[in-house]
């Protein structure tokens, strides 16, 4: 359910650095996102190439993009077969690979990391990899969870450091949640929103704050529904009949902060703004 529009125009950093037209990307992690981000990107007509420690995960990682491509064409070219194995074959064509990170950012536009979530080990190779790398290089995080400042704050390039969070898997899913820190520069924040949508993605645009805002607002109701199962408030089936039939926990609760009342949405609902039906609300659908 989308609740409002959500949009970070103030506040950036200033930068020297001119907008940055994204064509030669760098991910690093040939593992399941950043394969999915590699062939999202190299279909799209970005030259990709996929960095890993292990010939064979890269191996494995290109195998994967090929076949899912296949799969692709089964749907978007049914009638089309050549046309199906041109799209395939270009799409490979823009993905090479290396166990050297260092030597390919030096040709890079963007450098994306898709790798364990460990704010130490993302450091590390960022901070190594801002002495390689082009003074214009973007580099960018898609972590889901630590903070994009923490995570830049090895480099210093703190103005061309931002977030792109895709969703799993990424060929499929159509979000990217775009992350600027206070000190992005407004070049890289317009770049990267570019750069998502180039790839055919819907973004949204983040302030760098704790899960961001899909995981920020997912991750406290999925656990407090196991925690209802586990202390035996209701079970797996009452739970979900419940809240897809009706919510009325305010009252009930007044002292507990979790199910207090928003200002926002009582100055709403005050004024008559209650969405489509009266033509306002969070959006004006006059």
């Amino acid at each position: 359910m989308a609740f409002f529009s959500h949009q970070i125009r103030r506040g950036f950093s200033s930068s020297a650095v001119r907008n940055v037209v994204i064509k030669h990307v760098t991910i690093i992690g040939g593992g399941q996102m950043g394969a999915g981000i590699a062939q999202v990107a190299a279909s799209t007509g970005h030259s990709v190439t996929l960095v890993d420690t292990n010939e064979d995960i890269l191996k494995k990682a290109v195998k994967g993009i090929e076949g899912n491509l296949k799969r692709v064409v089964k749907k978007k070219f049914a009638d089309k077969p050549e046309a199906g194995e041109e799209f395939i074959q270009k799409a490979l064509q823009n993905v090479s690979t290396s166990t050297d990170a260092g030597s390919v950012v030096q040709g890079s536009d963007l450098v994306l990391e898709a790798i364990v979530e460990n704010l130490k080990i993302k450091q590390d190779l960022f901070g190594g990899l801002d002495k390689l790398a082009p003074t214009h290089t973007i580099f960018a995080s898609n972590t889901s969870s630590l903070p994009i400042s923490d995570i830049a704050s090895s480099t210093n390039r703190l103005d061309r450091f931002g977030g792109l969070h895709f969703f799993n898997p990424v060929p499929i899913m159509k979000l990217v949640e775009v992350i600027a820190t206070s000190a992005t520069s407004q070049e890289t924040f317009d770049s990267l929103l570019n750069f998502s949508k180039k790839l055919g993605k819907t973004s949204v645009s983040c302030k760098d704050t704790p899960g961001f805002i899909v995981n920020r607002l997912l991750l406290p109701y999925i656990m407090e529904v196991i925690r209802m199962y586990e202390r035996g408030d209701g079970s797996k089936e009452d739970i979900d009949i419940a809240m897809k039939l009706g919510c009325g926990w305010s009252a009930a609760n007044p002292d507990n902060p979790v199910f207090a009342q928003s200002e926002l949405l009582t100055k709403l609902v005050a004024e008559g703004k209650l969405g489509k039906k009266t033509g306002e609300g969070f959006y004006k659908y006059k």
